[in-house]
Formats: structure tokens, C-alpha cells, sequence
């Protein structure tokens, strides 16, 4: 996945700058991101602080581990079937 130039903390700064009142277009343009950009991170950021999106962030490396370890789990029973002859 691509990393964003921005932190998580900034990005809700930017969210929050646009709630107090600024304008979505000049918020973009002074921060040097476009406006997809800025409603993507809304939809994903919206409504957090900066508290919540590092916990968010620690919960996502934590699924991917989780995934890493279930796929590994898998291929592991895969290869134990494919050498017993056991059909599945």
C-alpha cells in the first residue's frame, strides 16, 4: 500500500480546519492535495482525534499480522494434505 505523505495527525488537522469553517477548495490548495483526496480521508478519518487514528493504525498492523499468520496456517495444511493423499 502506498504511504501517504502526510501523518495520520496531520490529516486530521486538515479535516478539522475544514469543520471550523475553511473552504474545502482552498484548504487543498494550501496543503497540496486534491479534493478526492481530502473527502477520501474524511470518509475514512471523519469524526476522530488523533488519539483514535493511532490506535486505528495499530489495529490495522495487527490484522495484517493476523492475516499473514492465518494465510501461512493454510498453505501449512495444504502441504500436509498434498503429501498424505488426502482429498479435500
Amino acid at each position: 500500500m502506498k504511504k501517504s505523505r502526510f501523518t495520520d495527525e496531520q490529516i486530521i488537522g486538515f479535516l478539522k480546519q475544514a469543520e471550523a469553517g475553511m473552504p474545502v477548495k482552498e484548504l487543498c490548495r494550501s496543503g497540496g492535495f486534491s479534493d478526492a483526496t481530502f473527502y477520501k480521508w474524511r470518509a475514512k478519518y471523519g469524526g476522530m482525534e488523533a488519539s483514535d487514528a493511532s490506535k486505528l493504525r495499530g489495529l490495522e498492523s495487527e490484522n495484517a499480522k493476523l492475516k499473514k499468520l492465518l494465510a501461512e496456517a493454510h498453505l501449512d495444511i495444504h502441504a500436509l494434505k498434498s503429501v498424505f493423499g488426502v482429498k479435500h
